[in-house]
């Protein structure tokens, strides 16, 4: 049976990574959504480990693999079988059994880190305390000083400018192949740039992503040198052939073909301009529907989608919402982005307060009710005290069985004064350190409370069922999702809400410079941002798409939106 133009694309593709790694020269391949990239990853491992099987070993080396999430990580671990010439983990992960070994550069440059030099200092200095890398938040013991995920890097980039380092580093791991580049920290990168691309000797570097799919604020996005190799795989083997045209029409430097040329989908994008009632005003919502009328234009879309075959159910049709307030609305943690002055706090769980929730005490909590002490235990980690009478195990599960109750029906202030009140379990210490600052805040006094507290009295207020909500959102289990929190997932059919109500995206916008033949320098960050998330959305469906704008667009951006899906795939919502 002879080749489709899809598997013709990758395998051009494929063997051009296979030349690249037997000729020593760094590459990356950009494989849009869709594309097959981490097949394209496991069968570039795959032939490393057939062609180093035998020498790495004798030599003492591996080929790094460093990858974005624990998930792919363990995903691309059992994919090859836990080879064990492959090292594959997290860039932090990595980067610190890179430098764990330099304790006395470690203590040099941490103590002048200014993150560190109150805590160092009050700690009567570093001494001979050995640095270590375990919980993820900082803290000064007796002997050893734990280092926090945000120094991780630059103490990896520092080292980096150290010739000996280098030399180590490329002896150990001569080849490193970097999953989803896009997404990786980009003063790491720039690092990788500076110290190894187009330096004579090892390592090599495969960088495997796609820069249309960067949605994280500190990736590197796009990377180009001199000394790295473009692979394009010009390949869709997810979405059929309606769908990979629309994007085609989106991307057009980077074409893709699909198995079946003769597979048919849907594409069907709603507009509400035509609605005549007062639309929200000022702030990032301008121009967007009231939160009431928005629902009635979902709740009618659905309708539509229903009648013409959809199956509108979470097995088989994904809701991603491109505005964090909307979502809250419909899942139910409206308070949450009252809280914050970013949406980041709460959706990629930066704020301490919310990843403990979420993280630790929801998993804990959970199992404690469902009698799997083991398991709650687990989530607690460190935050466990010592049983070490039976007044201790009774104090315990009087503590839990009361924070059960208030998870329930109280506000997260509540719960907060619980666990401070029963140290059952303990709040990790930077929690601690705000409470204490926020109580110890004088309200009555003329000064302005620093934002970081006010986030935190506000979140108080909360009704603590919206971090049940949140964390429901989250894991994935609801049928509402922003984009952010199903990268790199498909479904079989996907309707993509787009609205206002976000600081850092404006659709409108960049629909309109989308026409634009080239885009203003101050503007291209922004229009760079917007156009990777809408274009991420769409590229989730195998079978059908549908987009529901809220928001007023502009008679350019809906030029750009029919010259991408068609003018026969658009049309107004009557409401």
């Amino acid at each position: 049976m002879s080749e489709n133009r899809a598997e013709v694309a990758s395998r051009v593709a494929l063997e051009r990574v296979y030349a690249a790694l037997t000729e020593g020269r760094s590459f990356r391949l950009e494989a849009g959504a869709g594309a097959g990239k981490t097949y394209s990853l496991i069968k570039a491992l795959e032939f490393l480990i057939d062609k180093h099987q035998r020498d790495m070993p004798r030599r003492g080396q591996q080929i790094a693999c460093i990858t974005y999430t624990n998930v792919a990580r363990d995903e691309i671990v059992a994919r090859t079988d836990r080879h064990p010439i492959i090292r594959c983990d997290t860039n932090h992960a990595f980067c610190w059994s890179l430098i764990s070994g330099f304790q006395r550069q470690l203590r040099e440059m941490v103590a002048a880190m200014p993150v560190w030099v109150e805590r160092i200092a009050e700690a009567g200095g570093l001494g001979e305390r050995s640095i270590e890398y375990s919980l993820g938040f900082r803290a000064v013991r007796e002997t050893s000083l734990s280092l926090h995920h945000d120094d991780v890097l630059p103490l990896t980039i520092s080292l980096m400018g150290n010739l000996k380092f280098r030399r180590l580093l490329g002896d150990r791991y001569p080849i490193i192949l970097i999953d989803e580049y896009q997404d990786t920290d980009a003063a790491w990168v720039e690092a990788i740039k500076q110290h190894f691309l187009g330096v004579n000797g090892p390592p090599l570097f495969g960088f495997f992503g796609d820069h249309w799919q960067k949605i994280y604020g500190n990736g590197c996005g796009k990377l180009e040198h001199p000394a790295v190799e473009e692979i394009g795989k010009e390949a869709n083997f997810r979405s059929v052939q309606t769908i990979v045209t629309a994007l085609n029409a989106m991307r057009p430097e980077l074409p893709q073909f699909v198995e079946d040329p003769q597979s048919v989908g849907e594409v069907r994008v709603f507009l509400t301009n035509d609605w005549q009632g007062q639309r929200q005003t000022g702030g990032h919502w301008g121009g967007d529907l009231p939160t009431e009328v928005a629902h009635e234009a979902l709740v009618a879309v659905r309708a539509k989608l229903e009648e013409s075959g959809w199956d509108i159910t979470p097995e088989h049709t994904k809701i991603l919402m491109l505005t964090h307030r909307r979502l809250a609305a419909e899942q139910g943690y409206v308070s949450l982005p009252d809280a914050f002055r970013h949406n980041e706090s709460f959706t990629r769980k930066e704020h301490p307060y919310i990843s403990f929730f979420v993280d630790v005490l929801e998993p804990a909590s959970e199992a404690y009710a469902a009698r799997h002490y083991g398991r709650m235990f687990e989530a607690l980690g460190s935050n466990v005290p010592y049983l070490r009478r039976s007044a201790d195990k009774v104090a315990w599960a009087r503590a839990m069985g009361a924070l059960i109750a208030l998870r329930e029906n109280a506000t997260v202030g509540d719960v907060l004064d619980h666990l401070r009140a029963t140290r059952r379990p303990r709040l990790p210490d930077t929690i601690e350190e705000r409470e204490r600052e926020l109580a110890a805040f004088d309200r009555d006094a003329a000064e302005e409370m620093p934002p970081a507290l006010s986030e935190i009295d506000r979140l108080r207020r909360v009704p603590y069922a919206e971090i049940q909500s949140l964390r429901s959102y989250l894991e994935g289990s609801s049928p509402f999702e922003t984009k952010h929190g199903v990268k790199g997932a498909e479904f079989e059919n996907v309707l993509v809400i787009v609205g206002c109500g976000w600081n850092q995206y404006n659709f409108n916008e960049m629909l309109e410079r989308a026409s634009e033949e080239a885009i203003p320098a101050s503007r291209l960050t922004a229009y760079e941002r917007n156009r990777n998330l809408f274009y991420v959305a769409c590229s989730r469906p195998r079978r059908r798409l549908a987009l529901l704008f809220t928001q007023c667009l502009s008679l350019s951006a809906i030029a750009t939106l029919q010259r991408w899906f068609g003018a026969d795939s658009i049309e107004a919502l009557v409401l």
